[in-house]
This record gives structure tokens, sequence and C-alpha cells, in this order.
């Protein structure tokens, strides 16, 4: 399948099938009716990763086909956002003519905001050196006056960064506006307006919820803030250093005052959650303190693990956001020996490709 050539009038149909499969696929839950979040036809994805194909005196963007796995080339996106598709033309009809920015350049990421921001990175199979520097200096000049643009350099134990490496988002959720921080090279939704109806989905269930939040896999706090005003505190975690300091500027910038991010992994709060181990990053903050009955997690794409699982169970309220159906489906075999399931949503984060994400909601019997 080649992602650069989509046939909007398919749209529908791909996410009924979606919903369809999910139907089959958790039948043995005895779900209720699935809740379906759909995503613009097109422009709707915020970040994009290319190869870069050098060709005599032409240099271009190219994907692999996901079945014949042959390259293609890319001029245009139409499922990246407009501001990408804006802005992949115009960097590569200005570095095809600059040789020490083309020389070895093999990768090229995009990451886009509803807000108008980009930061493009520059990835190389060489040193970058000062001659490159002002080379790429001068582009960002030159771009900067169309757009609001960052250009970072990477090479192999190097990164060079001309102003910043992040972009500042700004969703508006329920009439609300949030700011957050992404960085470059981390995760961040791919489909801001899927996100959107994700955050406004789990508001839904929490208005109805009290005490605090437990939150795994927090990352910049993209559910952590939106839900704050639902609990007396979130308590949240995230083990990437990256994600984490994106997360506490995110609440600071959003005048959040009773959201608190450690850098711990999900296995590693479970013990410390047990007593068997002690960590320096947890210096000042007493978890006995939490009266968590509400977790929600969402996890990569392996799942909970075993011993996450046995935690989760424990509280009487879990949200469980999903990037692979198979894996949640692994885990509901086991929540719902205490639990059952009281909502469950598809977003289609990822139109034309068989991904689903889900949402699903638990209470304990």
């Amino acid at each position: 399948m080649r992602l650069n050539d989509i046939d909007v009038s398919t749209y529908q149909a791909q996410l009924d099938n979606k919903k369809l499969v999910l139907q089959q696929q958790f039948a043995r839950f005895s779900v209720p009716e699935i809740e379906v979040y759909a995503s613009p036809v097109e422009h709707f994805r915020m970040r994009a990763e290319f190869r870069v194909w050098h060709d005599g005196d032409d240099l271009y963007h190219i994907m692999f086909d996901q079945n014949t796995k042959q390259k293609y080339r890319v001029d245009q996106f139409p499922i990246a956002s407009t501001l990408i598709n804006q802005v992949m033309s115009s960097l590569l009809d200005r570095v095809r003519m600059i040789p020490v920015l083309r020389r070895k350049l093999f990768q090229i990421d995009y990451l886009s905001t509803l807000s108008g921001e980009i930061v493009v990175s520059l990835l190389y199979h060489k040193p970058l050196d000062d001659e490159w520097q002002q080379a790429a200096e001068a582009l960002l000049t030159e771009l900067r006056q169309q757009y609001r643009i960052d250009i970072v350099g990477r090479a192999r134990k190097q990164k060079c960064i001309l102003h910043r490496d992040y972009v500042v988002e700004n969703l508006t959720v329920n009439d609300r506006q949030y700011m957050f921080k992404q960085a470059e090279n981390s995760f961040t939704q791919p489909n801001a307006q899927v996100n959107i109806r994700m955050i406004c989905w789990t508001q839904s269930i929490c208005q109805d919820l009290s005490g605090d939040l437990l939150e795994l896999y927090c990352g910049a706090g993209n559910f952590s803030i939106p839900l704050a005003g639902y609990f007396d505190n979130v308590l949240a975690t995230e083990i990437s250093k990256t994600s984490v300091a994106a997360a506490q500027f995110n609440i600071k910038e959003n005048n959040v005052d009773n959201v608190s991010i450690i850098r711990l992994s999900s296995e590693e709060f479970v013990q410390a959650m047990r007593g068997e181990r002690q960590f320096k990053r947890l210096e000042g903050v007493d978890l006995a303190t939490y009266q968590c009955n509400t977790v929600l997690v969402d996890p990569p794409r392996s799942g909970l693990d075993h011993t996450t699982l046995n935690l989760v169970s424990e509280y009487d309220n879990i949200i469980y956001i999903s990037c692979n159906p198979e894996t949640l489906a692994d885990n509901l075999d086991s929540l719902t020996q205490t639990h059952d399931i009281k909502r469950f949503a598809l977003f289609d984060q990822f139109p034309y490709t068989h991904h689903a994400e889900c949402g699903v909601y638990l209470s304990k019997r």
C-alpha cells in the first residue's frame, strides 16, 4: 500500500470495517456498543518520516510499499498535515542546491502542529561541522520568511539544534485551550484531531469519578493535564527523560498545580508501591498520601506486563488506551476477571491502515 496515493472516498468503508473487526475480536467480552471517533480524511497526520534518495542531481523523499517493499518517490503526502506538505517541497528545493546540506543526507523527519509550528530533523551519515551549521542557519533564515520553523541536524553521536528542538501545540478540548511542548525524536500523538477526541472521551468518563488519578506511561502529559481538573491529585509516571522534561514544562505553562510526574517505568513504580525498592527519583514524594481510585494506562504495543497488570487490577476504575488490539485483548482476559467493561471506543488515529487505537473503561465488580 502506498500512503501517498489514498482514495478519500473509501474512508468510511475502511472505518466501518475496522469496527467490524474489533466487534469480532472482542466478542468474547460482550463489550457494549463500540463508540467510533473518525479522523479527517486527509492532512490528519502531524508527523512524518521519509528516507532520502539521491539520483544524480535530483534528491527526493521516498517511502517503501508495505506489500512489495519497493521504494517509491513521495513529492506530496496527503495524509500529512498541509504544513508538512508545504515545507517538504520548499525544503528540498533549497537543499538540492547546497552541496554541504545534501551530501550524506539520508532521512528527514517532520513534526508539525495545528497551531502552525514545525520542526524538521535532517539525519546524516557524516559529522556535522561548522560549514554545515552555517549553511543550515542560512537555510533556516530563508525558510522562516514563510514558516514558523526550526531545524535540527543529527549524525552519529551528534545533535545540532539551530534554535530549538521542539514545537508547541495548542489543543482546544471542550472549549479550553491546552499548550503542549512536543520534542522531536520523541513520542507524540500522530493525529491531533483524533487525539482531541481521545482526551474528550477520557474527560467524559472522569467527570463521574473522584479521589486521585494514577497514570502510567504519561508521556508529556497529554492526558494528565486535561484530566487534572477532575481529580484531587494526579500522580503520573514516565521513563523517558525527554518526555518528563516536556511534561514539567507543560504543567507549568498550563497553570496546573495538582499533577506530579515521576521518572519511573511501570515496573519500577510497582516495585516502589510494593516497597520492594527505593528510588532516589522518589525523594520528596510520599506514595502513601495518594488515594488513587482510578488508573489510566497508555502502554506501548506490547501492552501491560504481568506485574503491572496485577497492580492495575487493584484499582476501582481503569481507563486503558491501546495502540494494539491484540495485546489489549490479552490484557482484558485478566482484567475482566475482576472488572466489567463499561465503555469501548475506536479512535481512528491511523486511517487507510489496519491499525486501530482503542479506549476501554472498566469498573470493578
